[in-house]
């Protein structure tokens, strides 16, 4: 299965382990809740799915990359204590707290969380000396003579032994008290991941146009080459920072990244180019709805790779709109009920001074979001939110003080006053991205109008997470009319498809 299906089959297993019934016991016993074994080629996104998983599930995460510890990391250091039998005194080895298990202890004292996953990655790659601890600790849940805490379920991954000369094969004992979940590459599936983490847009519009080249893996005399979706969502991370700093990326720092010598060089030549048509086509003219005709003409006589390069950068201009004005929005959400509860206080008849209170307020809030950060629930875009809204709390908070505001109404009426500005940015941004959709239609409609590179850009507007985001709540005639069409399309062809196979 895709990297997409694999995390919400383990998000259902996760929901259905932690299941209590009436007693407040497991519905699926501890010692029958079998550990996740994801089997899959490397640089696919196995560990990056836990992360998200244990976000979105509100619970914790402690990650271990078990080829980086000893078997007495693992375990825990013997030691000689001294027992009784039968009244009979003995010497008996026992067992120091496994570090592994102790950092499972450590998160819930630190996060306050009891339930939460344990993810040991390359777990099928350990040195000989700690295996049977490995298999001791899938079978039984525990390291040495210490169990995993009730409420925390194992997750383990590693690669099929193609991909790495010291993988261990599990026996028919081991494999049958895990649940295995193969993982395969998918470039959709990753695609819909790209559009929501913000990948550059000359990465997808390049494997838009290769998808073959998202995930290759060769043996050759010289070693392997390969490239991932890891290699390429950390160049986009590198591509996006050298534009701020402007340096340009070329083949040998592209090589780097894509350890896959002939892509890495098709995609130095295509970012040229990609470069060089947002500067030829005036992309951000465009999309501000000045479009000169020699453009369009030019467009007309142009290759397929360089239109579909052109619906690309249209796309990734209208997908930066989109995301702002999504973010305006989420920014409105998380303001809203704060100011709500402060008006039921400053509106009451409560005596505290309004600037004591607003302190209060914003301390209480910040504490929250800090523990989230803490407990590591909070993603990046989840924790700019948080930052930005304390800072609008701060500068209402600074604007009492500067209006040496005393009154309980009048200080509800500047949080109103202020919070009606945060309103109207947001359907500024909200208008501006509706804007550019409209000019970004104006464009495809007088170059691609009836052709192929129409309906690619209606299938990324159905498939990036922010245009899903923003389309759902901005009404647009032509973006529902163009739906519309495709979807004829596509159920005119599929039933055509159906009357072939009854006919053979």
């Amino acid at each position: 299965m895709n990297i997409k299906r694999a995390k919400e089959e383990i998000k259902n297993t996760i929901e259905a382990y932690l299941l209590k019934n009436e007693f407040g016991e497991y519905e699926i016993l501890p010692v029958h809740q079998r550990p996740i074994f994801l089997l899959g080629a490397p640089g696919i996104g196995k560990t990056q799915i836990m992360e998200q998983i244990s976000k979105e599930c509100r619970i914790g995460l402690v990650s271990y990359t078990i080829t980086h510890h000893t078997r007495q990391s693992a375990i825990g250091l013997p030691f000689i204590s001294e027992k009784e039998y039968n009244r009979v005194p003995h010497k008996v080895t026992e067992y120091t707290m496994s570090e592994i298990v102790a950092a499972v202890y450590d998160k819930i004292e630190d996060s306050g969380m009891k339930e939460g996953i344990l993810f040991i990655d390359e777990i099928n790659c350990v040195s000989e000396t700690l295996a049977p601890a490995m298999l001791q600790f899938l079978q039984y849940k525990t390291f040495g003579s210490h169990q995993i805490p009730q409420g925390w379920l194992i997750v383990a991954a590693g690669n099929p032994p193609e991909y790495n000369r010291s993988v261990r094969e599990f026996d028919v004992v081991t494999m049958d008290r895990v649940k295995k979940i193969q993982v395969e590459p998918d470039f959709a599936a990753w695609k819909e991941y790209a559009y929501k983490e913000g990948i550059h847009p000359a990465v997808l519009s390049y494997l838009n146009l290769r998808p073959a080249s998202f995930y290759k893996m060769e043996s050759t005399v010289d070693g392997k080459r390969f490239v991932t979706p890891r290699g390429w969502e950390d160049l986009s991370r590198l591509l996006q920072v050298y534009e701020k700093i402007q340096k340009k990326a070329d083949r040998e720092v592209i090589v780097q990244y894509l350890q896959y010598p002939k892509i890495a060089r098709d995609f130095a030549n295509y970012l040229e180019l990609y470069e060089k048509y947002q500067a030829d086509y005036q992309i951000e003219a465009v999309l501000e709805g000045k479009t000169e005709e020699i453009l369009l003409k030019k467009l007309s006589h142009a290759a397929f790779d360089e239109r579909l390069s052109v619906t690309g950068l249209i796309l990734s201009g209208c997908s930066r709109e989109f995301e702002k004005s999504c973010r305006k929005k989420e920014q409105l959400k998380v303001l809203y009920p704060i100011l709500l509860s402060c008006k039921e206080v400053l509106l009451g008849e409560g005596k505290e001074p309004p600037v004591e209170f607003m302190e209060t307020v914003i301390s209480e809030y910040q504490a929250r979001w800090e523990r989230q950060k803490k407990a590591e629930l909070l993603s990046r875009k989840e924790l700019h939110c948080c930052l930005y809204v304390t800072g609008r709390l701060e500068s209402f908070l600074q604007k009492m003080k500067k209006e040496a505001v005393t009154d309980g109404a009048a200080a509800f009426a500047l949080l109103k006053e202020e919070f009606a500005k945060e309103k109207q940015e947001a359907l500024e941004a909200e208008r501006k991205a509706g804007e550019t959709l409209e000019h970004a239609f104006d464009f495809m409609e007088a170059a691609f109008l009836g052709g192929q590179e129409m309906v690619i850009f209606l299938t990324e507007l159905n498939t990036g997470f922010y245009s899903l985001q923003f389309l759902s709540e901005y009404s647009c005639k032509r973006y529902e009319q163009y739906n519309r069409e495709l979807l004829y399309r596509e159920n005119r062809r599929e039933i055509l498809r159906r009357i072939e196979e009854l006919q053979i």
